[in-house]
């Protein structure tokens, strides 16, 4: 190895299977602001996997929102993202995603290897991506990250995945986790990282601040005396915007001024949006419910101040940057008790925390907060606190340790030959 090649920085390639482009403008777009944020201090490429199978336009034709086509390769804010297909089937052929994922990757992988390109493999979800990365980190002779993200709860509940998932962060270098609760569900499943650590996700306090409230009203039609709620998600069952439409006749009974703004539009979870427009004509609150579609981040902060408290009655997060979202806009938050809410509303100067499924408490928690004082000077200056630039100074760091790590221990540069493990 070169001189030259030893005093580098390291080149990382963050390999997502859910990452944004044009058809989900909003898929994974959490990952892209992270690593975008690192690609300032390391060299980075973005392989992003598709999933594909014969005739799938077809179910397009019933689902237009399902797998929306992707361009193969772009070039996205300086950074290259290249997207190879992999056969996904759907039902119970998606236990092969990990072994075609890995297989379709590889090639890619390797030229991006060979051209100097590739010195750490940082994958996000434990499957499909985190199972495929162990097997390719081992077969490219490079380090490999895995970044815990809230899929792996209820994707362990299949055996077969959940086995898969521990083998494989077992093998890896270092597991990262956007919130401590999901390092102790992987634990509890029987896995034992040689390197963890909870690098939770940040915000970006420019894009997300305060705007003057009356103006952020006007903006959007609403009353300047209103009572805001805002839940801000892809419109999905997990989301649990349903449940707070659930629950609304009765807090508008109680406080007539109150208003509900649901901020988000179909994501690869489904389109819940006829639905949950169909629910709240049928409770007669249809008035009080304003559908925003998708907001882009740049404008989002004007609904955000628009609104009085944020609500999400979520099914499962890993760590949720909505929250934080919220908060740099100065919002308190009521959300479930699921995932890692809890670590990132952890202090009760921030908001309520619910039992999921608890629809009275839900309600309850709503009105409370709807009637505290709440300190949101001091809620803004947690999402300063938790702002993307530290995140991504540890990252870095972790990044450069374990690339230095392997080096150092590196004997033999050949590929080993491994065999991917397809079911």
């Amino acid at each position: 190895m070169s001189s030259d090649a030893l005093k580098r920085a390291p080149a990382v390639v963050t390999l997502s299977s859910l990452f944004p482009h044009a058809g989900e403008p909003a898929a994974g777009i959490f990952i892209r602001e992270r690593m975008f944020r690192v690609a300032q201090n390391l060299p980075l490429t973005v392989v992003a996997p598709r999933p594909w199978f014969p005739g799938q336009s077809l179910i397009r034709r019933v689902r237009p929102n399902w797998r929306p086509p992707a361009v193969s390769q772009e070039r996205m804010q300086g950074i290259d993202v290249l997207r190879p297909r992999f056969l996904a089937a759907p039902g119970v052929l998606r236990l092969l995603d990990a072994a075609s994922l890995a297989r379709a990757a590889l090639p890619v992988l390797r030229a991006l290897r060979q051209a100097g390109r590739l010195d750490l493999l940082d994958a996000h979800f434990a499957w499909p991506d985190g199972v495929a990365a162990a097997w390719l980190g081992r077969r490219l002779g490079v380090p490999v990250c895995v970044t815990l993200r809230g899929t792996e709860v209820p994707l362990a509940r299949h055996a077969g995945r959940r086995a898969r998932m521990v083998r494989a962060l077992d093998q890896v270098d270092c597991v990262l986790s956007v919130a401590g609760a999901l390092l102790e569900h992987v634990r509890a499943l029987g896995a034992c990282p040689r390197r963890e650590e909870v690098v939770g996700n940040g915000v970006d306090i420019e894009r997300f601040r305060p705007m003057n409230r009356t103006e952020a009203r006007r903006r959007l039609g609403l009353p300047a005396d209103a009572r805001v709620l805002i839940g801000v998600g892809g419109l999905c069952e997990r989301k649990g915007f349903h449940r707070v439409l659930d629950i609304l006749p009765d807090l508008i009974a109680r406080e007539p001024r109150l208003h509900y703004l649901v901020a988000g539009g179909a994501s690869g979870e489904g389109d819940w949006g006829p639905r949950l427009r169909t629910q709240a004509e049928a409770l007669g609150i249809g008035a009080h419910v304003h559908f925003l579609g998708r907001v882009a981040s740049d404008e989002l902060r004007w609904p955000l101040s628009a609104a009085d408290l944020f609500v999400l009655a979520t099914r499962n997060e890993g760590w949720a940057n909505v929250f934080l979202e919220a908060m740099a806009c100065g919002l308190p938050v009521v959300t479930t008790d699921v995932g890692g809410n809890a670590e990132v509303l952890s202090d009760a100067r921030l908001g309520h925390i619910v039992a999921f499924g608890d629809a009275r408490g839900l309600a309850t928690a709503i009105e409370a907060a709807l009637a505290a004082e709440w300190p949101r000077d001091y809620i803004r200056q947690h999402a300063e606190a938790n702002a993307w630039e530290t995140r991504v100074q540890r990252l870095v760091q972790i990044f450069e340790d374990l690339h230095w790590q392997a080096r150092a221990s590196l004997t033999c540069p050949i590929e080993p030959r491994v065999g991917v493990r397809s079911a």
